[in-house]
């Protein structure tokens, strides 16, 4: 037997050609920069030599760290690092302002591990904080005012921050699969006005117009209703539901085991 401790996968090594040979053309034009599914183990240090890609692919490996250089990617709109073993992130991701979408996914991040530089993603529009070990949200993210949508599912939430709720352009968020302790309490969307006052009357004391159109109303609530509660019908989280981004019914296959 070797003396030491047992060594880790040592994983593929990327070098500067490889990585030069996996630039692709994104959907707008920019350069994207794919290395997802390649064993790697350690972040390639070549790939600072291409820096002024656009998008960077690094989900679905074995990663375990992110190093501050990171920060050199400036012109990053798009990073992917789903699917690894990340446990933290370095602070330096904060410095990447023009990130519009962050996916950190199916990760072993934990709440203490999250860097407050986060907050600083001015311009993030797409968070997937998905499938970590997460057990609180940081207060500091309703800085992220530009954020649209935010995947928080499959983590050890009790609660959302009212900050996070209250994002003035957030649209989805999907938190499912959290031990929230009342799971009407965490409502991700409510197309239901509420009232504060109800009035009753009976129908024969309503003219024929105003009868006319609390039925058209009557009718509209109950086919929001059975839409709502139809077994069939399923919420559409196209970039949360899952880390790479396509639907599957079981999340759990998506966990490294």
């Amino acid at each position: 037997m070797p003396k030491g401790k047992a060594k880790g996968p040592k994983g593929k090594k990327i070098t500067l050609k490889i990585a030069k040979n996996s630039i692709r053309i994104a959907l707008d034009g920019g350069l994207r920069l794919d290395l997802s599914k390649m064993g790697i183990t350690t972040f390639p240090k070549c790939i600072l030599k291409l820096a002024d890609v656009d998008e960077l692919d690094l989900s679905r490996n074995m990663l375990k760290k992110i190093p501050s250089t990171i920060q050199k990617f400036q012109n990053l709109r798009w990073l992917d690092l789903h699917s690894n073993q990340l446990e933290d992130l370095p602070a330096a991701i904060g410095s990447l302002q023009k990130l519009l979408y962050l996916n950190i996914s199916n990760n072993k991040l934990t709440t203490e591990n999250l860097p407050e530089d986060l907050s600083l993603l001015k311009n993030l529009r797409i968070l997937n904080l998905g499938l970590n070990c997460l057990d609180s949200i940081p207060t500091t993210l309703g800085s992220l005012k530009e954020l649209k949508e935010i995947g928080l599912f499959d983590n050890a939430l009790t609660t959302i921050p009212k900050s996070v709720k209250n994002l003035p352009n957030l649209k989805k968020m999907n938190v499912e699969r959290n031990p929230f302790p009342d799971s009407k309490e965490e409502v991700q969307d409510d197309s239901i006005k509420r009232v504060e006052t109800l009035y009753l009357v009976q129908e024969k004391d309503l003219c024929s117009s105003c009868l006319k159109m609390c039925q058209n109303e009557r009718d509209k609530m109950n086919t929001l209703t059975n839409e709502t509660q139809s077994p069939s019908r399923k919420l559409s989280f196209p970039l949360l539901l899952t880390p790479n981004s396509s639907a599957k019914d079981n999340q759990e296959e998506w966990r490294l085991k």
